[in-house]
């Protein structure tokens, strides 16, 4: 499923009207009937309840106007509050607007504030239809006063496309935004929906299928797509009953330091629990007495190191020898900022002669350097937390959030690397164009080691014959599908990465079963 700019929704929706002669009108109708569904489907029946529609004087406010035809229809009591005047009205958003009025509904325009609280107060469902994708500018007076106003009455709310104040690209909130329990939009998500406080402010995701033909999608050219469940399930690699450790490859871990012996011990883990057949962590000489007790069903390798007990320049040679009898190297975690550990990292790169996985300090070496980065023939994943891509393109971390999916897709092509860019709703970007959005995870995640885990996840996926950017989107989906369990059970605190790596195979075991779930669900006039 293609996730969409607002330019890019404004094109199809432009190609299926002018192009197909699609009306505009149709659209807008299956739009608010389709709202109104999900709205049942969620909340209930609305016979008897007292429904509150803000509507905006465009498009999004026609949509409004349509659900709550349907709902007055259905038995509700209705009322429709209008920002501005209802002489702004036009077109099709118009002709809905006299439907709603026709049938009896209560439309106030102009509200200075009083009503609207009072309406707000007493509802037992605000449906929020003020603005659509098409926002680009902090909301003003009245649509802003109305928001806070809504923030304080507390009552559940749909949004319609997205929610109000949210930009539709990149999820920032444009001035004050509205809440929302369920938002349902129309034809493709939006990366708002996926992208800075949107993620959070949309609520359960609905995308309904109003009758735009995938043809215009297709003709659009968009490249995000959100990571279905079945997709990843067709990514899963399969066990052979006649295999062994052997056959499902043997993933190399290079990293530790003082103080953070945790990281590769979690990395191997993780490798371990989503199938690779073997593990060996390779830490420094003064460390391996540690691993050996942290880890028992890995092996380790001790490598040269500097008194410091980091990694000395002189374990790349021993490093290159042990990943060419490796399946692919995890490159990384716990490896620590010491400037001797950081050269070694790099020369480790330029040599290693096999797929690679580069996570944490193993990025933070190449900081200042990235001219340096070789374009390696081999499978190469980065998995960088918006800090470490910062420091890595010497753009503020703010930058890269504000386009992660761009600054995702500009790494991944520049360097010819799989980018996997950490962080909620965890982009993966490849040199050849492909780029996903993982909707796994929640705010469990937030804990020190995960990040190793998921290193370890991608490595041990890529020692089992995946390729680099499925190996990629498929960890990713796993490790938050984990989260969701973990979260299912506990709630959102206290996962420990531990706990996180022991929960693999489970969301193995679900997604393989067809039982894997994301909070993004779809509606169509065929069901």
């Amino acid at each position: 499923m293609e996730i969409v700019t607002a330019a890019e929704m404004q094109a199809i929706d432009a190609a299926t009207i002018n192009g197909l002669g699609v009306p505009g009108l149709v659209l807008m109708e299956q739009a608010g009937t389709l709202t109104a569904r999900a709205i049942v489907r969620h909340f209930g029946p609305p016979a008897g309840r007292r429904v509150v529609v803000l509507c905006g004087k465009g498009n999004n406010g026609g949509d409004g106007f349509v659900i709550a035809r349907h709902l007055l229809n259905a038995g509700a009591a209705v009322t429709c509050h209008l920002a501005g005047g209802a002489d702004g009205v036009q077109g099709d958003a118009l002709a809905n607007l006299r439907a709603f009025a026709g049938l009896g509904g209560t439309l106030i325009a102009a509200d200075a504030g009083h009503t609207l609280a009072h309406d707000l107060a007493t509802a037992d469902l605000v449906v929020d239809a003020l603005f659509g994708t098409g926002l680009n500018q902090p909301l003003r007076a009245p649509a802003a006063d109305w928001v806070n106003l809504l923030h304080q009455a507390h009552r559940p709310t749909v949004a319609v496309d997205i929610p109000s104040g949210v930009h539709a690209d990149s999820g920032e909130v444009l001035g004050t935004a509205v809440r929302a329990d369920l938002t349902v939009t129309f034809c493709r998500p939006k990366r708002g929906h996926f992208m800075g406080p949107g993620a959070d402010l949309r609520g359960r995701l609905v995308v309904a299928d109003i009758g735009i033909p995938d043809r215009a999608v297709a003709d659009a050219e968009v490249a995000p797509r959100l990571i279905r469940p079945d997709q990843a399930r067709a990514w899963l690699p399969q066990r052979a009953g006649s295999g062994h450790k052997g056959t499902y490859g043997h993933t190399l871990i290079v990293g530790g330091s003082p103080g953070m012996t945790g990281a590769p011990t979690l990395a191997a883990l993780g490798a371990l629990r989503v199938g690779s057949g073997l593990v060996t962590a390779a830490v420094p000489e003064g460390l391996n007495d540690i691993l050996e007790q942290k880890l028992t069903e890995a092996m380790t390798l001790p490598v040269a190191d500097t008194p410091d007990r980091t990694l000395a320049p002189e374990a790349v040679a021993q490093l290159v020898r042990a990943a060419a009898e490796r399946s692919v190297t995890v490159l990384g975690p716990g490896l620590s900022g010491h400037p001797d550990a950081a050269r070694a990292a790099r020369a480790f790169t330029l040599q290693c002669e096999g797929p690679l996985v580069i996570d944490a300090d193993g990025l933070n070496a190449w900081a200042g350097h990235m001219d340096a980065f070789p374009r390696r023939p081999l499978p190469t994943v980065v998995t960088p937390h918006p800090g470490e891509m910062a420091r890595l393109t010497g753009k503020p971390t703010a930058q890269v959030q504000h386009d992660r999916i761009g600054t995702a897709c500009r790494f991944a092509h520049e360097h010819e690397v799989t980018v996997v860019l950490k962080g909620a709703h965890t982009v993966v970007a490849d040199p050849f164009g492909q780029v996903w959005v993982n909707p796994t995870g929640n705010p469990a995640l937030a804990s020190g080691g995960t990040g190793d885990v998921l290193a370890g996840v991608i490595g041990g996926l890529l020692a089992q014959g995946r390729p680099a950017a499925e190996a990629a989107a498929l960890g990713v989906f796993l490790h938050g599908l984990a989260a969701d369990i973990w979260a299912d059970r506990h709630g959102r605190a206290g996962l420990a990465a531990g706990d996180l790596a022991a929960l693999l195979p489970e969301a193995m075991a679900r997604l393989a079963a067809g039982a894997a779930t994301i909070p993004v669900d779809t509606i169509g006039p065929l069901g």
